[in-house]
């Protein structure tokens, strides 16, 4: 690419797209960052320079980039059946037999699942939307229509279509836009590091937690309340582990009130947490799972919303007297992104990749521990299979430490991603990244943050 092809391509982003989640100011003032190869785990940009890719896009390319064996079955379902709707019971072969493998595999290594069918959409904002609309289609059908209020929790991440973003429970996301709407709850942020008070243990501080949702639930009516919705690692709100016996509690306590309980899983599904879900690894039951990003490792977008024995029965037992159920996309259960999606999970079957991730989660921790952990205004690392969380403390409210840090890590060949919710930049590379090169990113991090301690600093006063 030479030089004015270049600029070209700078001036015409500027010039015709709206970046999503992005400064509309920053890109005018400097423009954007193309990137133009990727392949395993690296990353090239139109300048020449290759990075680790620390965050594996958006938490998503699970098997890392340029895997052939996904293209190759993508390019193949395209020739035999390019596209088929499945409105009105229409169905094609790749989309029913990755509904039966995600079934039997949540069964098969959840404890005490009981999933029993599987809807299809397009991205992990719609699976969440689904999860609503589903909430409230069970209970109108159950005769309970108060029944319908979420909630969610502070630092949450459940995508940015109107009702996954009112889920969300990040401010930044809510501003200028009449976010959160009517019927979302949002409770205190399980984050010991951040919200526990001076010398609370985990385990009272759990107990806080506890006592909170259940004031809540006695104040608002455990009648009007539908469904609980949590992630089982919060990821984009910094990497927050659940504090010790958060979620059977949660669960006792869902169960006790007949409230639904929904396991956003588009991040921590296959293999994130070392674990093919994180439901497994924390022990949840779940009445809904939605699931996207490592589902085709993003070389596809689709999502899939796993409904429980229990929502299904209400519906199929309905069925007759009402009819459709009119709720579904153009693109839901999409035969190309089925065939892809199967592709994948046979890659990571083959080349065990999630016991991978299990293995070298302890090495990504102690490499970030060892380099970064003493170091000034470092307050807490973190982390859960492949994903981990550097987080910087005693910063006044409002500033980003954490941005000049990616910043600098950017220039060191390293991507890692400054969150919205917490100072915290995290690592969740794609689960085929070796020992070696876990080594070198938390290296060349180190290497970052050494050069922007002077900014540090200033900003820490």
């Amino acid at each position: 690419m030479n030089e004015f092809t270049n600029v070209s391509l700078d001036r015409m982003d500027r010039a015709s797209l709206f970046h999503p989640v992005s400064s509309i100011h920053d890109i005018t003032t400097h423009g954007p960052q193309i990137y133009t190869d990727a392949k395993g785990v690296e990353v090239t940009r139109d300048t020449g320079q290759t990075l680790l890719d620390m965050g594996a896009g958006l938490w998503c390319v699970n098997v890392g980039y340029g895997r052939t064996e996904l293209v190759q079955a993508g390019a193949e379902a395209m020739q035999k059946l390019s596209f088929q709707h499945f409105f009105g019971g229409a169905s094609a072969e790749p989309t029913i037999r990755l509904a039966d493998r995600l079934l039997g595999l949540f069964r098969e290594t959840v404890p005490g699942s009981d999933m029993a069918r599987v809807f299809f959409g397009n991205s992990g904002s719609d699976a969440n939307d689904t999860a609503v609309k589903l909430v409230v289609y069970y209970n109108n059908l159950r005769g309970k229509p108060d029944k319908k209020k979420i909630i969610s929790r502070q630092g949450a991440y459940h995508g940015l279509t109107m009702t996954a973003a009112g889920l969300t429970g990040i401010a930044g996301y809510h501003t200028a836009f009449d976010l959160p709407g009517k019927g979302v709850l949002h409770t205190t942020c399980p984050h010991h590091f951040g919200f526990a008070t001076p010398g609370e243990s985990e385990a009272a501080f759990t107990d806080r937690l506890i006592a909170e949702l259940e004031q809540m639930i006695a104040r608002e009516g455990a009648d009007t309340i539908g469904a609980f919705i949590a992630e089982p690692v919060m990821g984009t709100g910094g990497v927050l582990l659940p504090p010790e016996g958060y979620f059977a509690r949660v669960q006792e306590v869902l169960d006790r009130h007949d409230i639904l309980l929904i396991a956003d899983e588009v991040i921590t599904g296959f293999g994130r947490t070392g674990q093919w879900f994180g439901s497994g690894t924390y022990g949840l039951r779940p009445d809904i799972v939605s699931l996207a990003k490592g589902l085709t490792s993003a070389y596809f977008p689709m999502s899939a919303s796993m409904i429980s024995t229990r929502m299904w029965e209400v519906f199929a037992n309905a069925s007759e007297k009402t009819g459709a159920v009119m709720h579904g996309f153009t693109y839901s259960g999409h035969p190309v992104g089925a065939a892809i999606a199967l592709a994948n999970l046979d890659v990571m079957t083959r080349e065990g990749m999630v016991d991978n991730a299990a293995r070298l989660g302890p090495v990504l921790v102690d490499a970030l521990q060892s380099r970064v952990g003493g170091t000034p205004h470092v307050g807490d690392v973190r982390g859960v299979g492949l994903m981990a969380g550097v987080e910087f403390a005693g910063f006044p409210a409002g500033s980003a430490p954490h941005k000049i840090v990616a910043k600098h890590a950017m220039q060191a060949g390293v991507l890692t991603r400054a969150l919205p919710y917490r100072p915290v930049t995290s690592f969740s590379p794609p689960l085929c990244v070796t020992e070696a090169e876990i080594i070198e990113a938390a290296t060349r991090y180190d290497r970052a943050l050494k050069a922007a301690m002077p900014e540090l600093d200033a900003l820490h006063g």
